[in-house]
């Protein structure tokens, strides 16, 4: 609890004057006695009594010099040293004891970095929350850079700090200021970094491909000293309050477009540090003509991956599937992709292109890819089926090319057909096909007719489908068959009347 200096001054004189004690002045002016100790122990006065006896007391010198040796070791692996060693105190009793001996860090004085035009930049990322975008929640990265001399500043976001987009920040802040500055100092961040061991530094190679083509010095600044890049996180702490802080926006489009007008308006007119006669806008155009050309040629930056297509014409990539053509299942494609656009590459040949989403779970199609599948489905299992008809009824792809030259529909004819065999039988089927072929009638419906026929003349029962229950009642119900001859008789009353008209 803190207090203040009214309270303060009116503990001293009761301590000093009255002659009270700590527990009668915190009784009296509703305090903890702690507060009033901690009160008198701030203005340099001792303790009142003196401290009890501990368990704790002869481990005071193993601890004190433990800590001395390791001033940021933990209290809790110290309290688990000390218990190895014989105590059986608490550990809050513990902590509460040794927090006066832990050795303080002297205070560090820094020096101010001066630098030339055009000579450094500072870069990082800054996380800005997270963004809903369907059934994702991506999050929103502030990527900045500031120039070490002006303090211009760029300012763009992106949905991820992956290393594609951490090139993309470098490539656009430079086409921004239309020049290079000649260091970019940073964090050990993987996208620059991937292993360090003092300053034995293992650099990211495509960052130094980067660094290569622009002809940039890369530099990451010392591990746990961010004060090495201290512009670019004032840089973002400005940002945060000045432009950030209660914005409205629709999407990042709308947000870097807002804050693009920020760094070119008000961060641009603050003043100088150096000189704050003059706006951080004048200073960079001193510095200006001190940065690097731009190459002729922009640096790739887009994301590029191997993808492997599975069974179904997807290429998973970023969360969510694109479709290719159904031919390149269980391919490995390459996917390069941009801010706005997926496209899929068969070694050099683009064999899909497609808008990118950043949802999760999405499936983006091209309506033929999918067209095309369904087509070469719907003849494949005709063809399935066919092949294993003529397998069992050798006539039917006689009934089937009589039944072609006719229009007919050969799938559902092949469909209707397979259903009888899976009912009667391929013997059965093979003598209905042939008397339906006798008849001139192609078609599965003479075909029924004619099974149906030879089941009456054997006295047959009608067929069970395979998918009736198991209950008996069901199984062996009697079922009385319609007498066909009736139909017979309809027939030739017709042959009659056509007769007559004539």
């Amino acid at each position: 609890m803190t207090v203040d200096k009214e309270t303060s001054t009116e503990i001293l004189r009761l301590y000093h004057a009255e002659k009270w004690k700590i527990g009668t002045i915190a009784r009296q002016l509703g305090l903890h006695h702690g507060t009033v100790r901690r009160v008198l122990r701030d203005a340099g006065e001792p303790r009142q009594q003196k401290r009890r006896r501990s368990k704790l007391d002869p481990f005071i010198p193993f601890v004190k010099q433990t800590l001395e040796d390791y001033p940021k070791l933990p209290a809790s692996r110290l309290y688990e040293m000390v218990c190895g060693r014989g105590y059986r105190g608490s550990q809050s009793h513990f902590r509460r004891v040794i927090a006066p001996m832990r050795p303080k860090p002297a205070a560090e004085a820094y020096l101010r970095l001066k630098t030339l035009p055009g000579e450094q930049a500072q870069v990082d990322w800054a996380h800005f929350g997270k963004v809903r975008i369907g059934r994702a929640e991506r999050p929103l990265m502030g990527f900045a850079m500031v120039l070490s001399y002006s303090r211009r500043i760029f300012l763009r976001f992106y949905l991820g700090a992956g290393m594609s987009n951490f090139l993309r920040g470098h490539v656009d802040a430079f086409e921004a200021w239309q020049g290079v500055p000649r260091e970019i100092w940073c964090d050990n961040l993987k996208s620059v970094v991937i292993e360090r061991r003092g300053s034995a530094v293992h650099f990211n190679p495509r960052y130094l491909d980067f660094a290569a083509f622009y002809r940039v010095l890369a530099r990451p600044v010392a591990i746990a000293r961010g004060n090495e890049k201290g512009r670019v996180e004032r840089a973002i702490r400005y940002a945060r309050d000045s432009f950030f802080a209660a914005r409205q926006w629709r999407d990042i489009d709308d947000l870097n477009a807002q804050a693009e007008a920020w760094c070119e308006g008000i961060a641009a007119d603050r003043p100088w540090t150096e000189d704050r006669s003059i706006t951080v806008r004048e200073a960079f155009e001193r510095e200006r003509s001190s940065l690097m050309a731009l190459p002729g040629d922009r640096f790739p930056v887009d994301e590029r991956v191997e993808v492997v297509i599975g069974k179904t014409p997807y290429a998973r990539f970023d969360l969510n599937d694109y479709s290719v053509p159904h031919t390149y299942a269980r391919h490995t494609l390459v996917v390069i992709a941009t801010l706005d656009e997926v496209r899929i590459l068969d070694g050099a040949d683009v064999i899909a292109t497609h808008p990118r989403s950043f949802d999760k779970g999405a499936c983006i199609e091209i309506p033929e890819h999918i067209a095309e599948l369904a087509r070469k489905k719907r003849h494949a299992r005709r063809l399935r089926g066919q092949d294993r008809l003529v397998k069992a009824a050798p006539d039917s792809e006689r009934l089937l090319d009589e039944a072609a030259k006719r229009g007919g529909h050969l799938g559902s004819i092949v469909a209707a057909l397979l259903r009888l065999l899976d009912e009667y039988g391929a013997a059965e089927l093979k003598a209905g096909i042939d008397e339906a072929l006798e008849r001139g009638v192609p078609h599965p419906n003479a075909v029924r007719l004619s099974l149906t026929r030879r089941r009456e003349q054997q006295n047959k029962p009608p067929p069970i489908p395979v998918d009736l229950p198991d209950d008996p009642k069901v199984r062996d119900i009697a079922v009385r068959d319609h007498d066909l001859t009736e139909y017979d008789g309809l027939a030739g009353e017709a042959e009659e009347e056509e007769d007559s008209e004539e």
